[in-house]
């Protein structure tokens, strides 16, 4: 009843008319940012942070939360239209999003990534107000061990994304490791294999590289091609672009546990919305009863990351707020903001500002409903950009990219480094190589090498440790019980083709 009280008052602060304009100004602040490929929201929350100075902390933290959550329902739109993702974590969903655009069915994509977002978000938001402080507990019990414990996870399940060849999966995943450990080593910092290049003593900027692989790439494949493109036909109605009712019952149960995935990873400090994303994709894939269809335009593999990525926002805020430890770069922002607000996130935070505590919490429910109410009338016009012939379409996409590319460190040499990645993400698929095995692994192996380093510290030097650890226990279980299971698939595979040719 206390919980109902609180959150009764919050919405009563976050209904105020001051605070729904700035609510709404976030989240639509948000969508554009996750259109946008390159900008993201640490940045767009950097920029807007000196007008928390002037605000109170409640409008300040609406404002910002919108953004940080508005940006995952932007993201889908660039996904599933031009196979360019505009968040980082949005990259699962160019797998199948923009191959059900190819197929004519950009609509339904679009309305079940919203749909998804709506759903994931909602009850991320409820396991944010019911569950935080069980959660904030679990979330101290990680450490360096957990962490490389939960990253070889994520890594396992490369074996679900890979397709038909597992061989090629561990090769690519293998450079992206690589790839990875370009620039400056993240213990010594000490400068590695960028070959003198000022510009590589960073490493590889993970946004450079999605664009180069994902956008080029697919660019330079279609300009192969010496007939007419295609341009999409999509109906107009609303009621003809959202998916079927089958196609709803099917994809609930994939929400649901990709919500709860979503919101574990979240809470986790340090958990990535991508990395959630990878986990959800692999689970659903793993657990479908057609997994050949996932990366030919399966709409739970629309769901699946959606509704990872939008779930990881609530659960990121978990540690901010209970704990005052900034999980990501854009909890880091909000964190600044809070203090600039003169609010001092941390256990006591629920105790001594319940009133901001369940205002913020409230405006989340409310900005969902914005997200949802603006962004599904939009699916019409949305969906009508595959109507746009390719030769205009090609070009603004490049520009799109050279534009993100450019803006994130203000450098030529990422555009360059871009075109490279371009030309990689060509040869790869045109040799029959799966290209998210290579991005998982270039998004992880500075956490996981990091992560292992501080681990064998503190363990002093003795592997076998990691055993002794509960949490590494179950995360290292599942990822061999992962890899065990594709192994036996695999081999079960070649021994069917073989007895064929046979």
């Amino acid at each position: 009843m206390d919980t109902i009280q609180s959150l009764a008052n919050g919405f009563s602060i976050a209904l105020l008319p001051s605070n729904l304009l700035v609510c709404f100004i976030g989240v639509f602040v948000g969508t554009l940012v996750g259109i946008l490929p390159g900008l993201g929201p640490p940045a767009t929350l950097a920029m807007i942070l000196p007008l928390a100075y002037g605000m109170d902390g409640t409008a300040a933290m609406i404002l910002m939360c919108g953004v940080f959550y508005g940006a995952r329902y932007g993201g889908a739109v660039t996904s599933v239209l031009m196979n360019l993702p505009g968040e980082t974590s949005s990259v699962m969903t160019c797998l199948d999003g923009y191959q059900m655009a190819r197929q004519g069915r950009a609509g339904p994509a679009l309305g079940m990534a919203a749909i998804a977002s709506f759903s994931a978000g909602t009850l991320g938001v409820l396991c944010l107000m019911l569950l935080a402080p069980a959660m904030s507990e679990f979330a101290l019990g990680f450490g360096p061990p957990e962490y490389f414990a939960l990253t070889a996870m994520a890594l396992t399940l490369v074996m679900f994304l890979a397709g038909r060849s597992m061989i090629k999966a561990l090769m690519v995943t293998s450079l992206g490791l690589l790839l990875s450990t370009i620039g400056t080593d993240v213990v010594s910092g000490m400068e590695r294999l960028n070959f003198g290049q000022v510009a590589l003593l960073g490493g590889v900027d993970f946004v450079v590289a999605t664009m180069g692989l994902f956008a080029i790439g697919e660019i330079l494949i279609n300009l192969e091609q010496t007939a007419k493109a295609e341009i999409f036909a999509t109906p107009n109605r609303l009621s003809e672009l959202l998916p079927s009712l089958k196609e709803l019952r099917e994809c609930a149960g994939t929400i649901i546990r990709c919500t709860i995935i979503g919101f574990l990873v979240g809470v986790i400090p340090g958990g990535n919305p991508t990395i959630a994303t990878f986990l959800a994709y692999g689970t659903a894939k793993a657990l479908s009863k057609d997994p050949e269809v996932f990366g030919k335009g399966a709409i739970c593999g629309v769901a699946a990351p959606e509704s990872a990525d939008n779930a990881a926002c609530s659960g990121g805020l978990v540690p901010l707020l209970t704990l005052g430890i900034p999980g990501s770069g854009s909890t880091a922002v909000m964190l600044a903001a809070l203090m600039l607000a003169g609010l001092q996130p941390g256990p006591l935070l629920l105790k001594e500002q319940p009133d901001f505590f369940w205002a913020v919490v409230a405006s989340m429910y409310v900005g969902n409903v914005l997200l949802l109410i603006m962004n599904l009338p939009m699916v019409p016009l949305f969906a009508n950009l595959m109507r746009v012939p390719y030769y205009i379409m090609y070009p603004v996409i490049v520009a799109i990219c050279c534009i993100g590319a450019y803006s994130i460190d203000n450098s030529i040499a990422d555009v360059w480094l871009m075109f490279i990645f371009g030309v990689i993400g060509y040869a790869l698929t045109k040799t029959g190589f799966p290209l998210p095995p290579l991005v998982l692994a270039l998004i992880l192996g500075n956490i996981m090498e990091k992560s292992l380093r501080q681990a064998l510290i503190l363990l002093d030097g003795n592997v076998l440790l990691f055993f002794n650890r509960p949490i590494c226990v179950v995360l290292l279980g599942t990822a061999a019980m992962v890899l065990v299971l594709r192994i036996v698939q695999y081999v079960g595979s070649v021994r069917s083709s073989t007895t064929i040719a046979e």
